[in-house]
């Protein structure tokens, strides 16, 4: 079992005290004999990340074994089913929930990260440090939306990805505009491609909804995660590395204020409702749209970014200093 480390405790191994990290409380730090490296998960965040590969796993399994999924024809330049073709509601690029949720993605994420920001009692009243480095791991996960679907010093890296697999922007309106295939190869973007009339063809293209799904709400399980679990065996097992080079096991800390308090009624539900229907629409997006690689390199890119921000910090205490860590 694991003992409390004070500030002012030594350490058995040398007698040296270990120094714990700036603004974390004293009373979340532990020592422990288990050797997992702080870059790895715990077991219940390996359980909640493992749902986002089994999510793509089930929806491409179902799309194989649907009768009505298997006889609709797929465009590979538009990756879904034609509209006409359609297999189910959600199968359409124009449901209701593609272009009022999906496609508004980071803006829902962003009013749900925003509500439990100011309203969860565990980040303390008023401009505390807590929510200060709650905004930096926010602005940080956005920087890296932005980097993969928007700009990053020009066309997106998705764009980028694109090209620097043979793809390009090809016309396909009707013959006379294929004359003017030369100059269109030089539309950089997805938009610019689409606005001309043109179609992406012949690259790699990594799954924008993918990546978008599974990043916003990640973001929001790790951020609302210790408010909805109160088993110490749950809450607990996070490793850090202390500025000696020690680990040891931090705890999500108690406020004593709010620990009678129903966790899920304060700025937790919106969040848990939006992320769930992001997981929803995850299933979705696997069943219908792109190929099983471009749904999985859209999995990789987005829990590349999710490291960094909620995993890194744990093994270097300079990262966790800036961006802290839910809970603590």
């Amino acid at each position: 079992m694991s003992t409390r480390r004070k500030p002012t405790s030594s350490s058995a191994a040398n007698g040296q005290p270990t120094p714990l990290t700036s603004g974390m409380p004293s009373s979340t730090i532990r020592t422990s004999s288990n050797t997992r490296s702080p870059f790895f998960p715990t077991r219940l965040e390996a359980l909640l990340l493992a749902i986002y590969p089994a999510t793509l796993l089930l929806g491409s399994v179902f799309s194989t074994l649907s009768p009505a999924t298997r006889s609709a024809p797929y465009s590979a330049a538009s990756q879904s089913h034609p509209p006409e073709f359609a297999p189910s509601y959600f199968a359409h690029k124009k449901n209701v929930f593609n272009v009022y949720f999906v496609k508004l993605g980071w803006f829902w994420t962003t009013a749900a990260f925003a509500t439990l920001l100011v309203v969860w009692p565990g980040f303390g009243a008023g401009l505390t440090v807590k929510r200060i480095r709650a905004g930096f791991r926010y602005a940080a996960i956005t920087l890296w939306w932005m980097f993969v679907t928007q700009w990053f010093f020009g066309p997106p890296l998705i764009d980028r990805g694109f090209r620097f697999t043979g793809g390009q922007c090809e016309l396909l309106r009707d013959p006379e505009a294929r004359q003017g295939m030369s100059d269109t190869r030089e539309y950089f973007t997805a938009a610019t491609c689409k606005a001309v009339g043109g179609q992406w063809k012949g690259g790699h293209d990594i799954s924008g909804h993918v990546f978008l799904l599974i990043l916003g709400s990640a973001l929001l399980w790790f951020e609302f995660l210790p408010a909805v679990t109160r088993m110490e065996g749950l809450r607990d097992g996070r490793r850090i590395m202390l500025e000696d080079g020690k680990v040891a096991s931090v705890a999500v800390e108690k406020d004593p204020e709010h620990e009678k308090e129903e966790p899920t009624t304060r700025g937790v539900k919106f969040s848990l409702g939006v992320a769930a229907l992001m997981w929803w629409m995850l299933l979705m997006t696997a069943a219908y749209f792109h190929t099983w690689f471009e749904k999985f390199t859209g999995l990789l890119v987005a829990f590349s970014g999710l490291w960094v921000v909620y995993f890194l910090p744990r093994g270097v205490p300079q990262v966790r200093a800036v961006l802290g860590m839910p809970g603590v």
